[in-house]
């Protein structure tokens, strides 16, 4: 009896495509679930009127809502930043140049000293100033009280001398109880700066709308402001400009990818930037990057007060840092974000 061979092939799991394609299902419906998880969860993967925006914001942190300071220094500090008593002839005071009522500056291109004399750079903003990682724009201070000498000895501004302001403030009979009371050593030349940098520190902007952006509120910018976002990464702004202050954590050359200084006409020694500090051939146009917090209400910008508004040192920026050229509607995108970056004045001490 023969037997008939089947032709017929035998099923096996194994040589099935069926548990591959299987796979391949369940592997992309966990992907669609982890995207939609991430939708919610990371801020980075936020949905703008359907299209996803490409940006992350791991080079940013908000600012904290208050800081830890003692309040009895960060008052004393207070009433020395007002006080024209600090400079020769009872004109000028810190505040003068950082107006707290204006982003922490005094809108001018360059700062008015004592007798009217003109400074010779751009002040910079007092606000948020203690998470520089140097204070100047040329760096020279690497701290706040180490930068508190500049304006009180410097001729154009306070035209001073520490002598000259302490004889002042221990005839003030009020100083002299509070420094009693707050330092060990009364009222000396390092306790008075120790007492305006405190207060200094104490100048937080918290709870701005990016900040609040930052900590998942994904109302809190609008679409054209988080466009303006990706933007400002994608171009390449956040190169320099990132950390807990958008910028104030490095040092860059003006003028990277064009001469600024040529095209702008002039010159000053203001403009050699960190170069005065170390006489570095390599430092030459350096300057600290400064902190965009607050920027919409600092202008007039850069260390020569060069751009008016927002829109020409963007324009600038684009040209001259990224060798590029921007389309308006991709400027005013930037624009509209960087008004997201003014806070609340001032946050609270602990």
């Amino acid at each position: 009896m023969s037997t008939k061979t089947s032709n017929r092939a035998t099923w096996s799991w194994a040589s099935s495509p069926l548990p591959y394609l299987l796979l391949m299902a369940l592997g992309a419906l966990l992907f669609v679930w982890w995207q939609q998880t991430r939708s919610v969860a990371d801020p980075a993967a936020r949905q703008v009127r359907g299209l996803r925006v490409a940006y992350t914001l791991e080079p940013f942190q908000p600012l904290p809502r208050s800081v830890a300071l003692d309040a009895g220094k960060v008052a004393l500090g207070e009433r020395l930043f007002l006080d024209q008593r600090l400079s020769a002839d009872d004109t000028v005071s810190c505040a003068s140049c950082h107006d707290l009522a204006h982003g922490g500056v005094d809108n001018r291109h360059r700062s008015i000293g004592i007798h009217d004399r003109m400074g010779t750079i751009n002040a910079p903003t007092v606000f948020n100033s203690g998470f520089n990682f140097v204070q100047f724009w040329d760096g020279r201070a690497p701290t706040l009280e180490a930068q508190i000498d500049g304006p009180v000895n410097n001729p154009l501004e306070m035209g001073s001398n520490w002598p000259q302001v302490l004889g002042k403030l221990q005839a003030d009979a009020d100083y002299r109880k509070q420094f009693s009371r707050l330092y060990a050593d009364g009222l000396t030349v390092d306790n008075v700066k120790d007492a305006i940098a405190t207060f200094e520190r104490s100048l937080i902007t918290p709870d701005s709308r990016f900040d609040r952006f930052l900590r998942g509120d994904n109302a809190a910018m609008d679409a054209t402001e988080q466009r303006g976002f990706e933007l400002f990464q994608s171009y390449g702004c956040s190169s320099c400009h990132q950390g807990i202050n958008v910028g104030g954590n490095m040092y860059e050359k003006m003028g990277l990818m064009g001469d600024y200084f040529a095209d702008r006409g002039g010159g000053a020694e203001a403009d050699k930037g960190r170069y005065n500090v170390n006489h570095d051939d390599e430092s030459m146009h350096e300057f600290k990057v400064p902190s965009l917090r607050n920027v919409a209400l600092t202008a007039p910008y850069f260390h020569d007060g060069h751009a008016e508004t927002l829109e020409q040192a963007v324009a600038i920026m684009a040209r001259y840092q990224l060798g590029r050229s921007m389309p308006s509607d991709d400027m005013h995108a930037i624009v509209a974000f960087l008004h997201c970056l003014t806070g609340e004045q001032r946050g609270s001490v602990r």
